[in-house]
């Protein structure tokens, strides 16, 4: 979803044109503390904001900016901004937005394999030391070595992803 945040009276046009570019539903905001209303209730992929409306009414772009939560924001003059570069820059925005949500799900990714690795890798530790034990008895070597098995064949699965 895309929230469109303008005085202009052209807003709801330009909010349909947005929504023929690019697929998404867009909102319109004819103020900022409408918009922040809106940002509190719903979560947006993008938030294109009036340029005009941060320079005339400082204390509520600052409110209004603090519940942009995950929205990428994108700062226009609509005075002087086509039909044409408003789409080109949210398009723009919307495919920044993704490469970097790709981004931090592979990092993300990899910091949890890497965790996993090193749990495992403890878990194999501990079951050798555990076997190493003088007089442990067979159903509990069994156990271990059950336990040692479980563990050695998560980390092949986690190598081989």
């Amino acid at each position: 979803m895309i929230l469109l945040i303008t005085s202009s009276a052209s807003g709801p046009q330009c909010a349909e044109s947005l929504h023929a570019a690019t697929g998404q539903e867009t909102h319109w905001a004819q103020t900022l503390q409408e918009a922040a209303t809106r940002l509190r209730e719903q979560t947006y992929a993008a938030a294109v904001i009036d340029q005009f409306l941060l320079e005339t009414e400082p204390n509520e772009s600052d409110q209004m900016i603090e519940h942009l939560g995950t929205a990428f924001p994108v700062y226009l003059n609509f005075a002087v901004t086509g039909m044409e570069r408003l789409v080109r820059e949210v398009r723009s925005a919307l495919h920044r937005r993704k490469r970097e949500e790709g981004a931090a799900r592979r990092a993300v990714a990899e910091q949890m394999h890497s965790e996993m690795r090193e749990t495992l890798t403890a878990m194999l530790l501990s079951c050798e030391l555990a076997m190493s034990v003088p007089d442990v008895p067979n159903p509990a070597v069994e156990k271990i070595r059950a336990i040692d098995n479980l563990a050695r064949e998560l980390r092949l699965r986690l190598e081989v992803n």
